[in-house]
């Protein structure tokens, strides 16, 4: 996995303006860590990276926000409401996984794809690109920001 270290939200967020530069329609980013660890953050710079305007949020209650107004359409997931992959499929988000019109952000990833990276976990019918991404609180506001790739 390569590590980042990032000392501020503003820090984490520009870490995800950089992962949009290269982000294409069918890549799925897959975000794991505690509350507060800053997925949104993140969330936040690569919508601003992929020009998209919209005021970024945690969909924790709605689920899924989609975003279209940038360069691809971006679609952000969060699933700390749902505890198991028949849930999430019952909820209809395997749509996001499966058809590749944008760049789906899943918070709480590991509640759809399980704990341990490596190309075994995959959800069978996937075939785009997963950046597998690990946060850990080292301060108040140092996060350490792991990530893979795995896939096309």
């Amino acid at each position: 996995m390569i590590p980042v270290l990032t000392n501020s939200p503003e820090e984490t967020a520009a870490l995800g303006e950089a992962w949009a530069h290269e982000a294409a329609p069918g890549w799925t980013i897959a975000l794991c860590g505690d509350l507060g660890a800053g997925k949104t953050q993140l969330v936040k710079g690569l919508a601003r990276g992929l020009g998209v305007t919209d005021r970024i949020a945690s969909p924790t209650f709605a689920l899924v926000n989609e975003y279209v107004g940038g360069r691809v359409p971006l679609f952000h997931l969060d699933l700390y409401r749902l505890d198991t992959r028949a849930q999430i499929t019952g909820a209809g988000l395997d749509e996001y996984l499966f058809t590749p019109r944008g760049v789906t952000v899943v918070e709480w990833a590991e509640r759809w794809f399980g704990a341990v990276p490596g190309p075994e976990f995959l959800v069978p019918g996937f075939t785009g690109r997963l950046r597998w991404v690990k946060f850990a609180t080292e301060g108040e506001t140092q996060r350490r920001i792991e990530h893979e790739d795995f896939g096309a």
